[in-house]
């Protein structure tokens, strides 16, 4: 039998990325497009309203007295809550990664809990916890201990705002690294604290950075737990954030601004130190991934 010759020609499957050139462009122009008029020209405006009336102007209102106390409390809170979620992001990192344990995945979910609660809502549980009405607020008033409207309300509002970031750039780098070498150290015959310094801590250096870094920039920034703690006492409990709000509440625009630059500046070196320590924690999971 004669063999048939309509043989249809297969059909190469175009892949995924060869859209045309005016896709790309037209994507790529949108992008910046959008993060020019959301992210760079809001930035540009800050900078450009603090120092409007002058760099004189601009430095009047950073030394101010409200100013530097709202600068001195912000480094205050920060100091504080920073070691205390480092602390708990090591602890809770190395329990999750290296061991099995009863209510593993509760604490998990705790740890993510603030980023799905409101950090009003969490300034609100604890004035309702602490305040003057609140559960435990009269045995703190018979003991002259102050929570709320003071900087321990401001703290503890910090720390939960701010917890789960260490401990979330962890977790997934210390799972993946396994504990092949803790358990060859501690063969060896180092202590735990030994393994931990020699071994565990240098192969998390740049994700425990990298978690810091965030955890400093949230707790220098935040603005709603902080908000309802705080009292707004004008020189006591008034972080960076509550103080910009009190000089644009009051017309002071130019103080306003000058205040908010320096929060923008802290934006902008967390932005550029961020994108360092991805590129070493990029390169310290693909080292990893490589011994594997």
């Amino acid at each position: 039998m004669p063999q048939s010759t309509d043989t249809q020609p297969l059909r190469v499957p175009r892949p995924p990325t060869s859209d045309p050139p005016w896709v790309r462009r037209g994507l790529i122009a949108l992008a910046v497009l959008f993060l020019a008029s959301f992210v760079l020209l809001p930035l540009v405006l800050v900078f450009a309203e603090a120092l409007r009336h002058g760099l004189g102007a601009f430095v009047d209102a950073l030394v101010e007295p409200d100013a530097l106390a709202a600068i001195r409390l912000t480094l205050l809170v920060a100091a504080i809550a920073i070691p205390a979620n480092l602390v708990f992001g090591v602890a809770a990192a190395w329990a999750i990664a290296k061991f099995q344990f009863p209510g593993k995945q509760i604490l998990i979910t705790l740890i993510d809990l603030p980023f799905s609660v409101s950090p009003v809502v969490a300034g609100l549980i604890y004035l309702l916890m602490f305040g003057a009405q609140g559960w435990l607020g009269p045995w703190l008033d018979e003991h002259d201990i102050q929570i709320v409207f003071a900087v321990p309300g401001i703290v503890l509002a910090t720390i939960f705002v701010t917890f789960p970031f260490i401990a979330r750039e962890l977790i997934p780098l210390m799972a993946e690294q396994g504990s092949d070498d803790e358990q060859a150290a501690l063969s060896l015959g180092a202590s735990g604290w030994r393994t931990f310094i020699a071994v565990t801590l240098p192969n998390i250096r740049w994700a425990l950075l990298y978690g810091v870094l965030l955890c400093t920039a949230r707790a220098m920034g935040e603005f709603g737990a902080v908000s309802i703690l705080s009292g707004h006492i004008r020189g006591l409990t008034n972080t960076l954030p509550l103080h910009v709000e009190i000089l644009y509440n009051e017309y002071n625009f130019a103080a306003a601004f000058a205040v908010a630059s320096l929060l923008a500046l802290l934006a902008l070196v967390t932005l550029g130190l961020k994108s360092a320590l991805e590129w070493r924690l990029d390169s310290e999971r693909g080292a990893a991934g490589r011994r594997e």
